[in-house]
């Protein structure tokens, strides 16, 4: 079997490397040079994602980032609502990353094991043919065969369009995204450990690196998607959103050489047909969950495993896809709903703001109690079973 793998982000490595082990072979394509590798700021990945690359034998000790054990949550006011986990299990911690180091992680352990990966080769077309072969067609021309293709090329995937020309596009969640590192700056917390403030405009989080420098994003609300521009004096703007906080967040984007040009946040919700043929979808093509999940690098690797043991395991590769969906379609809908629900309740104004943080007093302090019953533990204990 041979298997194009369509974008060389995290899903599409980690597929890559599960099918290695299953004894599969893949290619990786990719449209953009490798010079766009992880392009972004920072991101966690949880422990059911980490443990998701165990199984297939990557040393998560080596990926790079730091420990994420807990995050500590705060009203505006500075009252401390509760402190939780971001996962613990197996040994395993929660780990925050530079998406760039994840990235460069990643393709590296699949050029490792002789995987090959392509720049510069953007999808226009695909289907398969009355013998079961799969053709991938690309922008200049190239046309590449296989037994099946599997789109791992994100939020505007082309090959979602191409199995369905009907698919969902990427819903905006009426977030921005921004953030940066702060250096030269002491800031009250332990290590590692998310200071997170719903702050009277906007969501704040902060976090001390082992290194002395302070991590940190904000999510300011933004009705309209196509407002989402970055003004020359984004970091001047923020500093007047966040004047008179009582948290540390005019010092912490100060103290930033380089704060990110803002950019929309999306998830989907929905998308009624993952396969077609001998073509699929994983990731954030078939599913992405906002930001505020803090699981969407985990879903990929969990995606990109378990795909590699259907397609090793099954009979036909129509098996492979349907047990795949079977498996999987449940959870990250799930996950997606809940990261709308963590998103929405980040920037509310008004009675609405008042509400929250009235449901949120009675609600975190409840969480906290429950320690090990936590209900975000069905995120954090998922398991998958690679038997040899």
């Amino acid at each position: 079997m041979k298997v194009l793998i369509i974008g060389a982000g995290i899903a599409g490595t980690t597929l890559a490397i599960a099918l290695h082990k299953a004894g599969i072979k893949a290619e990786i394509f990719e449209a953009y040079s490798q010079s766009a590798d992880g392009v972004g700021a920072w991101l966690t990945v949880a422990v059911n994602g980490l443990r998701a690359l165990q199984t297939i034998d990557v040393d998560v000790s080596k990926l790079g980032g730091f420990q994420t054990p807990r995050m500590m949550l705060h009203l505006a006011s500075g009252k401390r609502l509760a402190t939780l986990s971001m996962g613990e299990a197996g040994g395993l911690t929660t780990i925050s990353i530079r998406r760039a180091d994840l990235y460069a992680s990643l393709r590296d352990e699949a050029l490792r094991r002789g995987i090959p990966i392509t720049y510069g080769k953007r999808l226009v077309a695909a289907g398969s043919d009355s013998r079961g072969l799969t053709t991938a067609e690309f922008s200049d021309g190239t046309r590449i065969q296989a037994d099946l293709i599997v789109g791992a090329d994100g939020l505007k995937s082309a090959l979602r369009t191409i199995i369905d020309p009907a698919a969902p596009k990427a819903r905006y969640v009426g977030l921005l995204n921004t953030g940066g590192f702060a250096s030269g700056i002491k800031v009250p917390g332990d290590t590692g450990v998310m200071q997170m403030f719903f702050g009277n405009k906007s969501f704040f989080c902060y976090m001390p690196a082992p290194d002395g420098r302070v991590w940190w994003f904000a999510n300011p609300a933004l009705a309209k998607e196509a407002d989402a521009k970055a003004p020359a004096d984004w970091k001047q703007r923020l500093l007047e959103l966040f004047a008179g906080e009582v948290f540390p967040a005019v010092d912490v984007i100060r103290a930033s050489d380089t704060v990110l040009p803002p950019w929309p946040t999306y998830d989907i919700p929905h998308v009624p047909q993952w396969h077609r043929d001998n073509m699929i979808l994983i990731g954030d093509a078939a599913h992405a969950t906002s930001p505020s999940s803090g699981q969407g690098a985990s879903m990929a690797f969990e995606d990109a495993v378990t795909l590699a043991l259907c397609l090793r395991d099954a009979p036909s590769i129509e098996d492979a896809f349907t047990s795949y969906e079977a498996q999987r379609r449940e959870r990250v809908e799930k996950t997606v709903a809940w990261g709308k629900r963590s998103g929405d309740g980040k920037t509310p104004q008004g009675f609405g703001r008042i509400i929250r943080d009235l449901a949120l007093r009675l609600f975190l302090p409840m969480l906290e109690r429950q320690g090990k019953s936590n209900p975000m533990a069905w995120l954090f204990d998922y398991k998958i079973e690679w038997r040899d």
